[in-house]
């Protein structure tokens, strides 16, 4: 997928783009049950793209009613595990056959620049979904140690319907963090796309049917999240839900439980993830490209976005200097462009969300000493790479969440001290932490408080490392990794007496 087509090529292809617009409920596109639709909007252009489905309550109880009648007639959760795999890696096949497609919807539904949608969100989402396919027949129980005189088997089974609540950073990525393992298990579910980026996931509906995915087992409910995500969370049968966003809503779905039938519920959460760099590091080359990225991939929209900068204070010149030479090659425009590695905000109303931030950083006292105003081109959403100076550890951009293309510099006299400011956090999702010392690196990483830690680079991990954060950062379960799978799963104990 590294080998791009030009700007003009991507644009024509935007222009004869065929999609999806109602809900995805028992095997058939339908429109709302109230026939009201919202509008989905390119946020680089401001253009409308289309008129979706904007379900509700009734439309919920629907995919909620063809998920369970699935799940009960056994069509996908009983289905032989070799069976269910092979039409996973199908499923996989057809996305990786219609990648490019997919990837110039994600970017003009999100403003994400085409060249991250080819070079790492569509192949991710593939790499993701087969993974966790080849997981689905190789899952074992287990026998207690219950003596002769009787025969306890441990059982694994599916838990039955799972309701994906989604947010619009990721689009089709968590829809693979999610969908993978829950899918390849033998359940039946409900995806709820984020309202402002549901395109993309309404057009997996067709791959789904095309692999052989049976009716009702995938069911896609876009909507606003007060009417479809509270609908879901308070449904009695719905026996999971899986969400990724913000804090707030996160502690809504657990009211929810409480109200219903206290379904199960997993939730990774927000992040104000740091960035160390101890004062053994001799080179800043290697670790300012990395804080480049930590701090600006996906446009800061990223719940791991390490938006705290923690170093030496007498080289934090040094460091900024070796970041701003690594963002000369950040170009910013038309995410249809390849040459450009940042695109637009997503919404107007996050655009507003991150400047507010931004006026807040400089109303406080610190410097914005790279960026800090708009730029002026497409719709006007779009903010170039901020880096502040002159940061305390109590202003208000050094601890809340900006999810916007924003970093800070905050300078410490010891380790011991980087240590303490990295964790004095509500949050605990992702660190990351550069040394030249190897024991420093084991050391400081086992004493930083985060669900993932990244020595000498950033990263999430792969697809084999449990992803999801400490405190407010995540609750009940983890994305990605074989652990991701236990939480889609009921566990049975089946206890034979052997006595005669």
């Amino acid at each position: 997928m590294s080998d791009f087509l030009t700007t003009a090529q991507y644009e024509a292809m935007a222009r004869s783009l065929s999609f999806p617009t109602q809900a995805f409920i028992g095997g058939k596109f339908v429109p709302a049950a109230s026939g009201k639709t919202m509008d989905t909007i390119n946020p680089a252009t401001g253009e409308k793209i289309a008129e979706v489905a904007s379900c509700g309550v009734e439309d919920v109880n629907r995919a909620v009613a063809a998920a369970r009648k699935s799940f009960e007639r056994g069509v996908w959760a009983k289905m032989h595990p070799t069976e269910r795999k092979k039409i996973c890696l199908r499923f996989a096949e057809l996305l990786e056959k219609n990648a490019v497609e997919l990837a110039v919807l994600e970017s003009v539904d999100s403003g994400k620049p085409i060249r991250e949608c080819l070079m790492t969100d569509l192949p991710e989402t593939i790499e993701c979904l087969i993974w966790h396919a080849e997981i689905a027949d190789k899952q074992y129980g287990g026998i207690s140690p219950s003596g002769s005189g009787a025969l306890g088997l441990i059982v694994k089974e599916p838990i039955g319907v799972v309701a994906c609540v989604l947010p619009w950073n990721f689009p089709l990525m968590m829809v693979g963090w999610k969908l993978g393992p829950a899918l390849a298990e033998g359940n039946s579910i409900i995806l709820k796309p984020a309202s402002v980026t549901p395109l993309t996931t309404l057009k997996l509906a067709e791959f789904a049917a095309a692999a052989g995915i049976p009716e009702g087992v995938l069911n896609i409910v876009p909507g606003p999240g007060a009417l479809v995500g509270e609908a879901l969370g308070l449904h009695p049968d719905v026996d999971v839900i899986s969400f990724t966003g913000s804090t707030e809503v996160g502690r809504l779905f657990l009211r929810y439980s409480s109200e219903s039938n206290l379904k199960r519920i997993v939730l990774e959460l927000g992040g104000k993830s740091p960035f160390v760099v101890l004062d053994d590091v001799k080179d800043y080359t290697v670790a300012a490209q990395h804080a480049v990225q930590a701090a600006f991939w996906n446009m800061g929209e990223n719940c791991t976005g390490n938006s705290r900068i923690i170093l030496p204070n007498n080289r934090k010149a040094e460091f900024l200097e070796a970041m701003k030479k690594h963002l000369q090659g950040w170009k910013i425009g038309n995410p249809l462009d390849p040459a450009n590695a940042l695109g637009s905000m997503v919404s107007k109303s996050h655009f507003t969300t991150v400047m507010g931030y931004i006026e807040k950083g400089k109303a406080e006292g610190a410097t914005a000493v790279v960026g800090g105003a708009p730029l002026g081109i497409g719709s006007g959403l779009f903010i170039p790479p901020t880096i502040f100076d002159g940061v305390l550890p109590t202003h208000t951009i050094a601890n809340e969440e900006i999810f916007g293309p924003v970093t800070t510099l905050l300078g410490v006299n010891s380790n011991e001290e980087a240590l303490r400011i990295a964790n004095n956090t509500v949050y605990g999702l992702q660190a990351t932490l550069f040394t030249d010392d190897i024991t420093n690196g084991h050391l400081f990483a086992r004493e930083m408080k985060a669900g993932t830690v990244s020595v000498n680079n950033f990263s999430e991990g792969d697809n084999t490392t449990p992803f999801g954060g400490y405190k407010l950062s995540g609750f009940g379960g983890k994305d990605k990794g074989r652990e991701s799978h236990d939480q889609y799963l009921e566990t049975k104990t089946i206890f034979i007496n052997l006595n005669k």
